[in-house]
């Protein structure tokens, strides 16, 4: 009970009620590990526990939802994913408290309650908004969006003033790069290159100053000039399957995750959060490629020439941005997007475009006229002479370097053209800008052969998978796409 006490000072009324129970041998849950005691008892507000498979991750967000919340939920992105954790739960909570299956959702002691929630589709959030809970937990965080997990985060309170308020979540390492904002988030921790590592358990705060998410060492308050911002504190705490004593006890559970191919091999049996993503074998752009465009990126100047293409990815109201790519032969500038809602129609995207190009006109502007985007095209002709209306539909004739695998259409096209540039090996040297968003964009489209040549999945599906529109991506590659009737050597020597 050493560990216990160094917390003693600073636990809440629940907390000392349920170590009384713990040394009473009265507690329905008590933690099997190190790793689970340090997580029940850190003073985080916002704790990412896990790593390797079979570490305990389900059962410790059963235990602080059955023992030291108040009014709890438990979330996953699908609802069949939580048959299992909501089994776990009816054999630590068993008759003490009183299910309602229908809705997913206990009735405990003293007026307490836990429900269990999934959030399939990125417009799932909402069923959750109002709805406070004093502990909000996540099961496999890398399934869901980071938008759904900040939205759902914010009803994260509680009316009791003696009740502790925290967020909870557990998961294995990322295996595709939609995940990837979880060490982006938790980098401190688990981004061996972040300027000042924190150690797992040592708390870090965060706070939002003038629209960026900024790192403190400590959670003194800070006033800016508007208001004063109260930071909230953050951690990671890892766990292993040698953390589980059920699952260790024998040695199946580990030749299960021994004979998985690397590197889910490292991710699931050591929590490697470093281990290289395999890639998709009908992933369209290999992700270490862009990674080291945007490498690049961060070692070159940008080129003195005039503006070389602009690709427009257009919106119209709703959720999507209206995303601007900028290049200067193989350097992209950084991404210029805007809100759906400030993008009302087809002139206003025109104005917006316009107020950030200037008068400079440059050699080819792409613009997809797919659905909302015919609005912005008619609108941008009169103010631009290179402008070229994208359809991702129309035919194509282009093929790979290879001169083997044709294009089933201009969507094809596009995306294949982008990869031949990034292609280390005779590519182009594209430089893009930093930004997880934009790898994400990039790589998260798959194809597949078809008798009509290659075949690239629709934005529909790319949107369901990420929980969100790639815009940025895509006027990446409309900035990168030159229609047939312009020549590659009027680029200003850049071969498209």
């Amino acid at each position: 009970m050493d560990m216990i006490e160094q917390y003693l000072h600073s636990l809440m009324p629940s907390e000392k009620s349920y170590l009384d129970r713990v040394q009473n041998k009265t507690a329905r849950w008590i933690p099997q590990s190190e790793p689970q005691w340090l997580a029940l008892l850190s003073r985080a507000d916002e704790l990412f526990y896990g790593g390797a498979a079979g570490g305990g991750k389900s059962s410790l967000l059963i235990g602080l939802a059955a023992e030291l919340a108040e009014h709890a939920a438990i979330f996953r992105r699908v609802y069949p994913n939580l048959k299992e954790i909501i089994q776990q739960a009816r054999e630590v909570i068993k008759d003490t408290g009183k299910e309602n299956k229908s809705e997913h959702s206990w009735e405990l002691e003293n007026n307490r309650t836990l429900e269990f929630g999934a959030v399939q589709y990125e417009d799932n959030k909402k069923d959750w908004q109002g709805r406070p809970h004093d502990h909000k937990l996540f099961d496999e965080l890398p399934e869901f969006t980071e938008t759904q997990y900040v939205f759902i985060c914010g009803w994260n309170r509680s009316k009791n003033p003696n009740q502790r308020v925290r967020i909870v979540a557990t998961g294995n390492p990322p295996i595709d790069e939609a995940g990837n904002w979880i060490i982006k988030r938790w980098g401190a921790w688990l981004d061996p290159k972040h300027p000042n590592p924190a150690k797992p358990g040592e708390l870090r705060w965060y706070a939002t100053i003038d629209g960026e998410e900024k790192e403190f060492l400590t959670g003194d308050p800070i006033v800016t000039k508007t208001e004063t911002v109260y930071p909230l504190s953050r951690t990671f705490i890892p766990a292993r399957l040698d953390d589980n004593p059920f699952l260790s006890k024998d040695n199946r559970y580990r030749s299960i995750l021994q004979s998985l191919p690397e590197p889910l091999r490292s991710q699931m049996l050591y929590g490697d959060f470093q281990a290289s993503s395999m890639a998709d074998p009908w992933q369209i752009i290999p992700t270490e490629w862009v990674l080291e465009a945007q490498r690049r990126w961060l070692e070159c100047d940008k080129p003195d020439v005039p503006l070389t293409a602009v690709g427009i990815d257009p919106a119209r109201g709703g959720r999507d941005n209206m995303s601007l790519s900028k290049r200067y032969d193989n350097w992209f500038d950084e991404i210029s997007f805007w809100p759906g809602a400030l993008v009302k129609d087809g002139p206003t995207a025109a104005a917006l475009v316009k107020n950030d190009l200037g008068d400079i006109d440059p050699l080819i502007m792409n613009i997809d006229i797919g659905g909302i985007g015919s609005s912005a095209y008619d609108s941008l002709r009169p103010m631009y002479k290179n402008l070229y209306a994208v359809n991702a539909a129309s035919s194509s004739e282009y093929r790979d370097k290879s001169g083997k695998l044709k294009m089933r259409n201009l969507r094809a096209e596009y995306y294949w053209r982008m990869r031949d540039a990034l292609d280390p090996n005779g590519g182009d040297n594209i430089c893009l800008p930093p930004g997880n968003e934009i790898v994400a964009d990039l790589c998260s489209a798959k194809y597949k052969l078809t008798t009509s040549g290659v075949l690239v999945e629709e934005k529909e599906e790319i949107k369901k998978r990420i929980g969100r529109s790639p815009d940025k991506g895509e006027s990446i590659l409309y900035a990168n796409y030159y229609p047939n009737i312009i020549s590659p050597n009027k680029l200003i020597g850049f071969a498209g």
